[in-house]
This record gives C-alpha cells, sequence and structure tokens, in this order.
C-alpha cells in the first residue's frame, strides 16, 4: 500500500510536511454564516484542509427517552443522544454552500459521513476524500461503501482494539480503497496527555503499512506537535472561532491563533526531525575552526626534537588533530617554528628508521 496519498492534489505522507485537518464538527454553534467565517479563518490559520460532519439526527439514532439514549456525565451530560446531534449537525442544506466557499478560498474541505445517504451527498458535491469518525470504526457496511468510491480514506481508531482496526482495514482494501490513513485517536472530550500513548502511531505505521497520524482531543498544540518526530503525517484538531461561545465541542477545541501555532509547530516539527544524516552540516562549517588541535606553544629551532612542553591541544582547529598529539612528541621539525603555530605534518623531518 501508499506511504503516500494525494487529496486534492496535496502529496500527503512523513516526506511532506504534515497536514493539518482543521474540524469544524459542532463549532458552527447552528450558524452557516459562523460556518463559511470559519473556511475563511481556518485558511488563513495555515490549515491544509476543513473537515466538516455529514449527519442528521434521524440518521444517527432515534427519538427516545429510553435510559441507554441519555447521556449520562461528562461534556454531554443531560442531552439525549437525539438532542446532541440535532443540536450539533451541520445541515445537508448548507453544504453546497459551503463545498463553494472552499472551492473559492482554494481549501480543501471534505467530511466524515455517517450513513450512506451522507456518502451520496458528498459524492454529488466531488468530496475528495472521506473520514471515517472513531464511533463509525467498526461499522464496516458504511466502510465499504466509502471505500467504493474510490476516494483516500481516512479512519479514526478511537476506542478500537487491534482486532477491530485489522477488520476496519481489511474492509477498507477489499472494497477498493487504495489511499489510506490510520489515525490513533483517544476519543474522550477531552483526552488525557497521559493516556496519549503516542507511540502506539509508529506501531500502526509498522502493522498496517499505510500513512498514519493523530486526531487530538487533548487541550492545546503540545501532544499534536510531539506525533509528529513519532510519524505523525496528518494532524486534525477541532477548532472553534471562539471557545467562549457556548457549544458541543468548545471546550476542548483550539481557537484562531492556537492553530495558527499548531500550523506552524508541527511544520518546525517535521523539519527538526530530518533524516538519519551523519555528515558534516552546512551551517557547521564555518564553527569548525573553533574545534581543539594541535599548536607549537614553544618556539622551536631546525632539527630540535619536539618535547611535550613545545605542544598542546587548543582551540582553534587550524592544526593537526589532537588524536596525533602523542604522536608528535619526539618528532624533529625540519624548520624553525615560532610559539603560536599549527601543528603540520610539512613541518616534520622524516621519522628515523
Amino acid at each position: 500500500m501508499n506511504q503516500t496519498i494525494t487529496i486534492n492534489g496535496q502529496s500527503i505522507g512523513k516526506s511532506h510536511k504534515p497536514y493539518v485537518i482543521a474540524e469544524l464538527s459542532a463549532n458552527h454553534n447552528g450558524s452557516p454564516e459562523n460556518a463559511l467565517r470559519s473556511l475563511e479563518v481556518f485558511k488563513a490559520c495555515g490549515a491544509d484542509a476543513v473537515k466538516i460532519q455529514s449527519y442528521t439526527a434521524d440518521t444517527m439514532t432515534i427519538e427516545s427517552d429510553r435510559p441507554e439514549f441519555k447521556i449520562h456525565g461528562g461534556l454531554w451530560g443531560g442531552y439525549t443522544l437525539y438532542q446532541l446531534y440535532q443540536e450539533a449537525h451541520t445541515p445537508f442544506e448548507w453544504h453546497q454552500a459551503l463545498f463553494d466557499k472552499a472551492a473559492e478560498l482554494e481549501l480543501t474541505l471534505f467530511s466524515s459521513p455517517f450513513d450512506e445517504s451522507a456518502v451520496d451527498l458528498l459524492e454529488s458535491l466531488n468530496a475528495p476524500a472521506y473520514k471515517v469518525a472513531s464511533f463509525e470504526a467498526t461499522d464496516l457496511p458504511l466502510i465499504a461503501y466509502i471505500a467504493k468510491t474510490g476516494k483516500p480514506m481516512i479512519i479514526s481508531t478511537g476506542m478500537a482494539n487491534l482486532k477491530e482496526i485489522e477488520e476496519a482495514v481489511t474492509c477498507a482494501r477489499e472494497n477498493g480503497c487504495n489511499e489510506l490513513v490510520l489515525l490513533h485517536c483517544i476519543s474522550a472530550y477531552p483526552a488525557p496527555v497521559e493516556q496519549a500513548n503516542l507511540a502506539t502511531i509508529q506501531d500502526l505505521a509498522t502493522r498496517f503499512n499505510c500513512v498514519v497520524g493523530l486526531s487530538d482531543h487533548t487541550l492545546g498544540t503540545a501532544v499534536a506537535t510531539t506525533s509528529v518526530a513519532l510519524g505523525a503525517a496528518v494532524i486534525e484538531k477541532h477548532v472553534t472561532l471562539d471557545r467562549n461561545e457556548p457549544g458541543p465541542d468548545s471546550a476542548f477545541s483550539l481557537e484562531p491563533a492556537e492553530l495558527t501555532d499548531l500550523c506552524e509547530q508541527t511544520r518546525q516539527a517535521w523539519l527538526a526531525v530530518g533524516q538519519v544524516d551523519y555528515t558534516r552540516k552546512e551551517s557547521e562549517k564555518a564553527n569548525l575552526q573553533f574545534r581543539r588541535s594541535v599548536y607549537f606553544v614553544k618556539a622551536l629551532k631546525a632539527g630540535e626534537r619536539i618535547r611535550q612542553e613545545h605542544i598542546r591541544r587548543i582551540r582553534p582547529g587550524l592544526g593537526l588533530e589532537p588524536k596525533y598529539f602523542n604522536e608528535l612528541v619526539g618528532r624533529k621539525v625540519k624548520q624553525t617554528i615560532e610559539a603560536g603555530t599549527p601543528c603540520a605534518w610539512e613541518q616534520l623531518e622524516p621519522i628515523e628508521k
């Protein structure tokens, strides 16, 4: 499988700068104007793509007051599932305007569909890729339906055990997905830093031979930036225009200034990781002169033997390397030497045999 994929003409993989996805989710707070403005702001912050979610309350669940349909505790405690999704959804009728705006901004926009009807809508809008949310990673019929579009697919792995991830990957590949990204994810809102387990990212890459990344629900940008050093080529974070605005996702979302920082920090982290390289760097060459080397610290006459007190290992580095110090002791000089002269082989008489 591919270690590099392409979404909307942009190459994504470890050899390319991290691909930063700003997740809008419910952070439009019910306002189409907020949704459209978010595209503008997130683009200006440096995001490579914006992701929305495509569902309705009726495609997610049913309206019921039974206990199992109620959320107890946590960020969304007190809601029924239907109420939460009714408040949080991005209406299907907004999608055309959002895709049109993204095209105008030359911004990549794609979505997480939560059922086949959402996939059909997104196909009609020529979505360039698809994201499978963690909670849908075990919905193999949905994954198969998405895979058959032939578009790149990103799957979050929150809550999924290894067997479930294997099943999702197999399903995607057997149904035509040739460009796959797996995102390590902890499906807690916010996610505790100490449970991030970023070492899993490289294990995913090794096991599944695909592009990997992080869907990050921790607070701040430190975890996401760190993940780049462990092989994350894709970073997804929830972003809001204003965390003070009430909304289901506001509390654990970045604000625009933090998104700007994330884009820059992950790029710098990627540049810093680089590749295995033991060659002398161009930036180091000017400092070679400040290494230690062997210098004459006392004057010598031609034919005189070098004694230990005649030479020292000092900076700058224009003389012989320090490793030759003991080899120089006892050698004859063939010319007059002034104190402060760097040692060189051509100053010495041949070794007597």
